[in-house]
């Protein structure tokens, strides 16, 4: 992945963080050393794990497998269909 890339998917996640945190929701960016960032949403059982990637050149959040675990990152609603996973 380029620097430019990175910085990219780096936003992406950020600017999700914002605005799920303004939903009352906990949330963290985790920024492993060797591996891709991810968005991490507090959850019983356990976190959800949302990752930023490019697709043909278009920018996606994805939580899980399958065209129904994702959401373009620009898309005008995509907190809300991550918000809908916490629930």
């Amino acid at each position: 992945m380029t620097a430019a890339n990175a910085e990219q998917q780096f936003i992406h996640l950020v600017r999700l963080a914002w605005d799920l945190r303004k939903r009352g929701l906990r949330v963290a960016v985790e920024l492993p050393s060797r591996d891709q960032p991810v968005l991490l949403l507090a959850r019983t059982p356990g976190p959800v794990r949302v990752m930023a990637v490019a697709l043909d050149g278009r920018w996606f959040f994805t939580w899980g497998r399958g065209r129904a675990r994702r959401i373009r990152a620009l898309a005008d609603d995509a907190a809300d269909r991550v918000w809908e996973v916490a629930q």
